[in-house]
């Protein structure tokens, strides 16, 4: 594999809203990363796996500080927060944030397959792929706000991916940042601190909520029509992923089969 000095994509949205992917992680794990530019301070939602330096990357877009908030403590939305001064998320992901290991950040059934197709740097090895401690500095939790100068994001608790599945909303723009609790693919309940039940639940209550655009953790941005459709979908039995280091091998055998 070759060594890219371009880890890093990022692809402008309007409304002051970024979005940051490690460009040569498989596209059926890759995390979506968000910059959202206020007045007065910015913040990320989430920071990938932290295989090449984030936040000089992010300095390149916007020369002032910037907040990491967590949507949970999956090894693929934290590995990059401990290079941030400001980190926050839900308390009840507070303990995993400070002692992550491949098994809580439910990172070992994901790192055997084929998952990068570059390298980060000289020497690297998945095998030996860990993830740097970074204790949040602050909790957020239902019904809080993180404003921004110009504009406000509610936070809502939404619980049963991970105990501390957060997602943000913007009223005025009626847009949702939603981490993992819905994204436009197979959807995960059985790891091993999630809980179905609850995360119907959340899924339930997210039903409610009136969005133009779901700017999720994973694959694309949709809209409330899909959004409807996938949540619909899941309630009747369907968009699990299943036995995640099954699905893993399958990709992986799909993507040696097709060259890439």
């Amino acid at each position: 594999m070759h060594i890219p000095i371009d880890w890093y994509e990022i692809q402008k949205f309007s409304d002051g809203i970024s979005l940051i992917s490690e460009r040569y992680a498989q596209d059926w794990m890759r995390c979506n990363m968000w910059l959202i530019e206020g007045r007065d301070r910015d913040i990320l939602v989430d920071t990938g796996m932290g295989l090449c330096p984030l936040k000089t990357e992010i300095a390149r877009l916007r020369e002032r500080p910037v907040a990491c908030v967590c949507s949970h403590c999956h090894f693929d939305h934290i590995g990059g927060a401990h290079e941030f001064d400001v980190r926050l998320g839900h308390r009840a992901d507070a303990d995993v944030h400070a002692n992550p290991d491949l098994d809580r950040t439910c990172a070992r059934a994901w790192i055997i397959g084929d998952l990068l197709t570059a390298l980060p740097y000289v020497g690297f090895e998945m095998e030996k792929f860990t993830i740097t401690p970074a204790p949040l500095t602050g909790f957020l939790d239902e019904g809080d706000v993180l404003d921004l100068g110009d504009r406000a994001l509610q936070v809502f608790h939404l619980p049963g991916h991970a105990p501390g599945s957060i997602a943000l909303y913007e009223k005025k723009i009626r847009t949702l940042f939603s981490g993992d609790v819905i994204y436009d693919g197979g959807l995960i309940d059985n790891a091993w601190h999630s809980d179905p039940a609850v995360y119907e639940h959340s899924l339930r209550r997210l039903r409610e909520f009136p969005v133009e655009v779901v700017h999720a953790g994973h694959d694309e941005s949709f809209g409330q029509d899909r959004m409807l459709e996938l949540i619909d979908t899941y309630l009747a039995g369907g968009l699990r992923l299943g036995d995640a280091a099954e699905f893993v091998q399958k990709m992986s055998r799909k993507t040696g089969q097709s060259g890439d």
